[in-house]
Parts: C-alpha cells; structure tokens; sequence
C-alpha cells in the first residue's frame, strides 16, 4: 500500500476521530511506545471503580505514549516539549515569578556567560585571519576570504595536517572536568572579589547556574550558562543577595575563574608531552536585567530562550551541520583510535563510546540544585494536572472524592506508528500544533509589549 493509499485509508476509517484523540494524548509523537494492556482509577477509601481505560478497546487494540526524545532529528514533537520544559526551568530562575520561584529572583546579580574551546588550528571562519605566509605543508597558515553564514567550508580547517585532532579531543574528553573546577574557582574568586574569605562568602552568597553545551561548526563543544547570587537564609529557597554585592562583582569574578583554571590532562597513548586543558581566549561575560527597559541590555526572557534552545539544538548541530564532513569524520576516527589504543584500564578507554559525540561526554543540559525547577517536577505537574481531570469528570459523574488511585498493566508492544500513513498525519498534525503555538506565543508577547508600552 502506498502513502497515499495509506493516509486515505486512516482517513476514511471509522475509528478515526478515535485514533486521533489517541494521537493527540502523544503530542502527536513521531515514534511513539505501542503498548497493550489497560488501567483502572479508583475510590481510594471504597474501591470502587470509577473509570476504566483498556487499549484493547482502542484502533488497532493498542494504545500510545510518547517516546521522549529531545532530538528533534528523532521526533520534533517530543523535542518541542523538552525546548518549552527547559526554557521554563531557565526562565524561572532567570525571571520569576513562575513555577514556585518568586519574581524577586529578576532582582538578584545574574551574568549570561559563554565558555568556548581554545583554539587546535586556523579554520574557515566569516572574518579574515591576520595570520600570513604558508605553513610547513605549503598550505596558507589563514584563511583570507570572508565566507558567508552558509559556506559549506566554515570550520573546517585551513590545513588539515597542521591541525591538533588530539588536542581537540582530548579537551573535549575533559571538558565536563574543566566546567567542575571552574565552578570551585568561581566560588573561590568570588571571595576575593567581595574581599572576604571562602568560609565567610558560602556565609553570605550562593551561586547558581543553568548550563548548556553547543558544537560549533569546527566541531568543538562550548558552554553558554546564566550565572545567578543567591543569599544564605537557610529558612527561604531563594533568599536576597545581601546589599552591596552586584553584578560586578560576580562579572570579575566569572572572568577570573574563567582564566584561571586548568587542568592536566592524563597522556595519550605513545605521547611524552603533557596537556594543560584551559578555557579559550573568546570569554563572553554579560549582566542579565528584567525585560523591561532594557537600553540595549540582555534581557531574561532573551536568555531562557537562546539556552533553551541549544538545549535541543546541541547535537543536532553535530548532526546536520557537519555529519557529512571530512573534517567531523577524521575527529571521530581520532576519538575511536585514541579510546582503542587506551587498553582496558587507560584514561581514555570511554573514548570509543562517545565517538559520535567527538569525544564529549558531558550533559548537554545541567543547572545547580537550587536554581530553579526540575525537568522531573514539570512531568510531574502535567501527571498532576491529568489526575486532576480525571477526578473533575468524576465529580461531574456524582463521585465525591479529593484524590483517585490509577493501577495499570501494561505491556510492551513496539515502537512507532503502525503504518506509513499515520505516520504522516501525526507529523502533519504535529506541526500545525507547533505552528499554532508558536503564533499564539508571538501574539501573547505582542500584547504584553504594547501594555509595557
């Protein structure tokens, strides 16, 4: 059966509008989880039944949840829904006044903060290189040209043999160990700055932080993180800074830390020279203020969304930008030979695991413990907010009760749509909801700008 005959088929089917519905509880997931089986919601203080599900009931006997990819190369839907949970975890800590953060967060001294790579050779780039003259292998020691945003040639390098492919993977094996210490020497050069010791300043500020990774298109990983002071009142979640401790001097102390910290890395197999891993020369430290009036400032709202985007877009990058490039290749093949030559017990025996990912094994997303929200807690909300239902129609049905006990038996049947055909309405059906959204989003911030206004 073609696609055609296949979306027809669905189409005209008279379990449509049910298997909609079904479709529509996934999001409209590109590969969701078939399952088989059912569940029952009870009276917890009688027993009684008060509604029953069963996918045997169902189009096709089955019933679907979603996969929860965050790629969107894997599934757009479910990765749409990861972007608006982490720009909610972002956006509470950075502004407030949502999730259980109080608004008076906006208030505390917030940085938004870019960590990048060192440099492992002159590569392709949009500006021209001051570098002249030719290498040792008779190739330009810098590009001259100015290429544009979609040259195919950005990243890679000028010339190939005089790249470091080791050095770039070997920082990207340890840059989740460089991020770890910055944190510690953050905290210790924050000290300094505020003129105190590291005893007395975990007495009066705590720093928080949200993080993601991106790969550049020369297929090294860089850090974009908002950098937050808290106070220190062990009774509140989200206590003040104390007056006098600015943006400044969290600013100075971010570029110090920055600077400052390194790390040696363990040699490579058949290597005698050591390797001192630091931060590249390129740090980007800016202070983050409400949205209103922002005289050219970042603003919050600017920031969750720039960060929760990368938060998809991380290996996507990978992917799609440069999957299909030499360049990418020979890291990868680098990464698989240093991790194959390391033995069993070497300090580079994960190496071949996270190939793929050019040597990073880090979270492409992570935040302090009291920065904000959870991604975990917001599944919890929407779980909530379903049980929440369930009990509302019950009331509606003449039940009485606070709370209901769901028990499901459930097994698994597969994964994806069963035919080419729902596939494609999902996708389509997936896409007009995330367009609608969108413009929904657009209008709501449309109207909040003409009331600040």
């Amino acid at each position: 059966m073609s696609l055609g005959e296949s979306v027809v088929a669905r189409l005209r089917s008279p379990e449509f509008d049910q298997w909609m519905a079904g479709a529509a509880r996934t999001g409209f997931c590109s590969k969701p989880v078939r399952l088989s089986g059912s569940s029952t919601a009870l009276n917890p203080d009688t027993g009684e039944v008060i509604r029953e599900f069963s996918g045997s009931g169902q189009p096709d006997g089955l019933t679907y949840t979603r996969c929860g990819n965050r790629r969107s190369r894997r599934c757009q839907s479910c990765s749409h829904e990861y972007k608006g949970d982490t720009w909610h975890m972002i956006m509470a800590g950075a502004a407030g006044g949502m999730k259980g953060v109080p608004e008076t967060v906006s208030e505390h001294p917030m940085v938004f903060v870019t960590l990048t790579a060192p440099s492992f050779g002159s590569v392709h780039s949009m500006s021209r290189s001051r570098l002249r003259g030719v290498c040792a292998h008779g190739r330009p020691r810098g590009c001259t040209c100015a290429h544009e945003s979609d040259d195919a040639e950005l990243g890679d390098p000028v010339c190939s043999d005089c790249y470091d492919y080791v050095g770039q993977v070997v920082w990207q094996f340890h840059a989740p160990e460089l991020w770890r210490r910055f944190t510690i020497q953050l905290r210790r050069s924050l000290a300094r700055e505020l003129g105190v010791t590291q005893r007395e300043a975990a007495q009066i500020v705590r720093v928080q932080f949200a993080k993601v990774a991106e790969f550049q298109r020369r297929g090294a990983v860089h850090f974009h993180a908002i950098i937050r002071l808290d106070g220190v009142i062990e009774s509140e979640q989200f206590p003040p800074t104390p007056a006098g401790v600015t943006e400044t001097h969290l600013a100075n102390a971010v570029r110090a830390a920055a600077r400052g910290v390194s790390f040696e890395a363990p040699l490579v197999d058949r290597e005698q020279t050591t390797r001192i891993l630091r931060w590249g020369a390129q740090l980007d430290v800016q202070p983050i203020v409400r949205r209103e009036g922002l005289d050219g400032a970042l603003s919050d709202r600017a920031v969750a969304a720039y960060i929760a985007k990368y938060a998809t877009k991380a290996t996507e990058d990978l992917n799609d930008a440069g999957g299909h490039r030499i360049h990418i290749h020979r890291i990868k093949a680098t990464a698989e030979l240093i991790g194959s030559d390391a033995g069993a017990d070497g300090p580079y025996a994960l190496l071949t695991k996270w190939a793929h990912m050019l040597g990073f094994r880090g979270h492409f997303s992570s935040k302090s413990r009291r920065y904000s929200v959870t991604l975990g807690s917001l599944r919890g909300a929407r779980r909530r907010w379903r049980l929440e239902r369930v009990i509302e129609r019950a009331r509606a049905e003449g039940h009485d009760l606070d709370e209901v006990l769901v028990i499901g038996s459930w097994s698994f049947a597969g994964m994806g749509w069963r035919t080419d055909g729902d596939r494609a309405l999902a996708a389509e059906a997936a896409r007009a909801v995330r367009e609608w959204r969108d413009a929904r989003r657009v209008r709501f911030e449309a109207t909040e700008g003409e009331e600040d206004a």
